[in-house]
């Protein structure tokens, strides 16, 4: 059995951009690429796609009238499928396909509720397309791969257990490759008001609004953002664009629905299986979960410190594009590939780090959802 995995594509839109360069361009910018967006009389931060990315996705929905109904966490999915499809490298036959999402297709689900309510009648295609299920299908359609097709939701820690699963197909060689990831599209009145009832939302007035890693905040400051991420893995090491050294995961009891312990027992025990595997007693950096909230940021630095004997590097992109739900896990991934093959790792202005190093061999990635579902992935080089 192959202990690593090996990344050999990934693609993604967000905020960030929806080409590597660009969105690299955009980390060392380091600044935060919230909007304001205002629904039923009130204003919010969210963190969107721009205009050139919502005509992309425009254009694609036309291009097939199969996609006419399809909900925008679908479509940027499959326009991210699109793109791999262009790496002539990459053989997708045989690939499984697992594309998670914590909510999954929130619009098209208000809007035909909405419409159920006013009329008593839904569009046709209502029950196929409102489905958790029809994101990882429709990705399979696009790449015409036989393999398994997976979608699920384990809130926002998704991404990352969709690595997971493609992990266990392809170590019981029930599958050649795996596309993997996450999609959410959450920027919605009914979505927003959900996280305002559980008054996580920020109520910043700057454009600093998101305060991922500062430890000293008294208010919560999570935003929402739009984005997905979708990686390509195998078992083989050639073309490589990273491995996947060591991979760990918990639940914890947990006291409360949303709330996990005040030292994060699930991260800790999920970071500590993935260095097992790995064979390390460090990382050289993490890319935290981080979420902005003033007791999951701090319940996850005292995990941390919990778990290593001297700090490693910390930092989080929640800052630039906000949370991104059951698709943050794999954008948190793609920082770290990036950082990696630059050689740079990204400050978080709200945290000073102690220590830098020179050499970035290997770089954690943490995630955690509502229910104490905590992963953690370590990537080297």
């Amino acid at each position: 059995m192959a202990k690593n995995l090996y990344i050999k594509a990934f693609e993604s839109i967000s905020a960030l951009g929806d080409s590597a360069k660009v969105i690299w361009e955009k980390y060392c910018q380091a600044q935060p690429l919230f909007s304001i967006k205002k629904m039923n009389d009130e204003s919010y931060w969210v963190s969107a796609l721009d205009t050139f990315q919502e005509e992309r996705l425009k254009q694609l929905q036309q291009a097939d009238k199969r996609y006419k109904s399809l909900d925008p966490s679908v479509l940027q999915s499959i326009y991210l499928a699109q793109k791999l499809k262009q790496r002539t490298h990459l053989n997708l036959l045989n690939a499984g396909v697992n594309i998670g999402s914590s909510r999954g297709a929130t619009t098209t689900f208000e809007a035909s509720y909405t419409d159920f309510l006013t009329t008593g009648q839904v569009p046709s295609l209502t029950s196929p397309t409102t489905t958790l299920g029809n994101i990882s299908s429709w990705v399979a359609q696009e790449l015409n791969a036989q393999g398994p097709c997976i979608s699920h939701s384990i809130t926002c820690s998704t991404a990352l257990h969709a690595l997971l699963n493609a992990k266990a197909w392809l170590h019981a060689n029930m599958a050649e490759s795996f596309v993997f990831g996450g999609t959410e599209a959450p920027l919605t009145a009914y979505t927003i008001a959900q996280m305002k009832a559980l008054k996580l939302y920020s109520q910043s007035k700057n454009k600093w609004a998101c305060e991922s890693l500062a430890m000293n905040k008294i208010s919560n400051s999570l935003v929402l953002g739009q984005a997905a991420s979708l990686f390509v893995v195998d078992t083989k090491p050639e073309n490589a664009l990273a491995k996947v050294v060591g991979v760990g995961f918990a639940t914890e009891k947990i006291k409360h629905n949303i709330a996990i312990s005040k030292e994060a027992e699930c991260f800790q025990k999920s970071m500590k299986m993935a260095l097992k595997e790995a064979d390390l007693k460090s990382v050289d950096a993490i890319v935290m979960h981080a979420p902005g909230t003033a007791k999951g940021d701090l319940a996850e630095l005292k995990a941390i410190k919990k778990s290593f004997d001297q700090l490693p590097f910390l930092t989080t992109n929640k800052f630039l594009i906000g949370h991104t739900f059951g698709a943050s896990g794999g954008m948190s991934l793609e920082m770290a590939i990036l950082m990696l093959q630059h050689q740079q790792l990204i400050e978080n202005p709200f945290y000073k780090n102690q220590n830098s190093p020179k050499v970035i061999k290997n770089i954690m990635v943490n995630a955690v959802g509502f229910g104490g579902n905590a992963c953690s992935v370590i990537l080297g080089i």
